[in-house]
């Protein structure tokens, strides 16, 4: 993890820029297709109009707010993910914002150090890291994996059954979807000694913190939770009480490209990056399924019923509105991309979310249309040596509740109020953060 102080008298860094106030000014100068504000409500709330015309105006973009040279087509992005050589992974997790001097002291007191492990990792030691991260996700492990998931699912629901009997209605997004994938990852993972609402606490937090674009003193805020987070991992990986057979222990028994242990930083930073992406991504997916097919007539009741349906509807919303919906590159030396001539130290940002609607891979984009015969072209997992190693945990996941949740909640309905929830609106991540759902009225006549 990178950061940077806000007084630092360094160019201005990828994902960082002039706030609200200067937006406009910026906008209208430069940026010719208007008002694009990668954190506006407006883009969170709708953001297909303005990945459309990136793709079709200025597939290669320059963001003159943030930076950042936005590449919007499924082609250059996925050639993006694929040529290591050229484009390096380096700027995957830095701060989207500049960290101010008072939150570098906060982290500076803590001893914080996050150095490349996976996502943001290009040396030779990431074949290695990596291999251990898939060995706890891999096919064999989802499969048998899937009695706990459900499980799980069963002991969540059967506890909201009640509520909505009662006619209160409930958030499925607080109550299950964001919950589910945390206590499968705890089980799975051997992860012990913290409640998963505590994990989930913390995961939130890095991720405001570090793709947001929060205040200063929501920043100190949330960087006391991170700390927190960051203190439990490197006590847990450093007392080497974990089994050997958890991941964990699998850290502490891995051995570097030289032969040498890995080192408890490395290590912590790998703990880091898949506790978050391992539950609180795997809970916007869930998040975005559900809301998506109570939204979509007749998907509730074939999701329950039909075999295959709650996976085919899983992989359709990947590829319409995935959770993760950017990730970023920087270009190794001047290259060209697009059309566009970038030089070197470029910093990208992928908009995977729009290549899930380029017309020239997926025609009639913005229907959702289960079973596509090409459905596995999207990019909402990256691509290459780097594309998300636990994928197919995440896919299962969110069928097991879609599926779950539509037999043990036949008779539940979109709450009519809020008609909008609110929506999680980061650099990388978006998803619906409630999904507040009733009974339907004609079922409890």
């Amino acid at each position: 993890m990178t950061f940077l102080a806000a007084d630092a008298p360094t160019p201005m860094p990828e994902g960082a820029g002039p706030g609200p106030a200067t937006r406009s000014a910026y906008a209208e100068a430069d940026d010719p297709l208007g008002l694009l504000d990668l954190f506006g409500d407006p883009f969170v709330r709708d953001p297909y109009p303005w990945l459309d015309r990136l793709r079709s105006e200025s597939p290669v973009h320059h963001d003159p707010a943030t930076g950042l040279w936005l590449v919007s087509r499924h082609h250059d992005v996925r050639q993006v993910l694929l040529d290591t050589d050229r484009f390096l992974p380096d700027n995957a997790q830095h701060a989207a914002t500049p960290l101010p001097v008072a939150v570098l002291r906060v982290f500076a007191r803590a001893r914080f150090t996050l150095p490349p492990a996976l996502a943001n990792n290009g040396t030779l030691s990431h074949a290695g890291l990596r291999r251990v991260v898939t060995r706890f996700f891999n096919a064999q492990r989802v499969t048998a994996a899937v009695p706990v998931i459900e499980r799980i699912a069963g002991e969540l629901l059967d506890a909201l059954s009640p509520q909505l009997e009662s006619n209160s209605g409930c958030d499925l997004f607080t109550s299950f979807a964001q919950v589910l994938p945390c206590r499968v990852l705890m089980e799975l993972l051997g992860i012990q000694g913290v409640e998963p609402g505590t994990l989930i606490r913390w995961s939130d937090a890095s991720l405001e913190l570090f793709w947001g674009r929060p205040t200063l003193e929501r920043q100190l805020e949330l960087a006391e939770s991170v700390v927190e987070f960051h203190r439990w991992l490197t006590s847990t990986v450093r007392d080497h009480a974990a089994p050997s057979d958890s991941f964990i222990g699998a850290l502490a028994n891995h051995r570097l490209p030289d032969g040498s242990p890995l080192d408890v930083e490395t290590a912590v930073a790998a703990c880091f990056f898949v506790f978050i992406a391992g539950q609180s991504t795997t809970g916007q997916l869930i998040a975005t399924v559900l809301r998506r097919a109570l939204a979509e007539p007749g998907m509730w009741p074939r999701a329950a019923a039909e075999e295959g349906q709650a996976e085919a509807w899983v992989e359709e919303v990947l590829r319409r509105e995935p959770p993760v919906t950017t990730w970023r590159r920087v270009t190794a030396r001047a290259t060209r991309l697009g059309g566009v001539e970038l030089p070197a130290g470029a910093p990208l940002l992928l908009m995977l979310m729009g290549t899930g609607s380029d017309p020239d891979v997926f025609p009639d984009p913005e229907r959702m249309c289960p079973h596509r015969a090409n459905i596995r072209h999207h990019l909402a997992f990256g691509a290459g040596r780097h594309r998300c190693p636990g994928a197919s945990l995440a896919r299962t996941e969110a069928a097991v509740a879609l599926r779950a949740a539509a037999r043990t909640l036949p008779h539940i309905r979109l709450a009519t109020r809020p008609a909008e929830p609110p929506m999680l609106g980061l650099l990388s991540f978006r998803a619906p953060m409630q999904v507040d759902v009733e009974q339907r009225t004609e079922h409890l006549v």
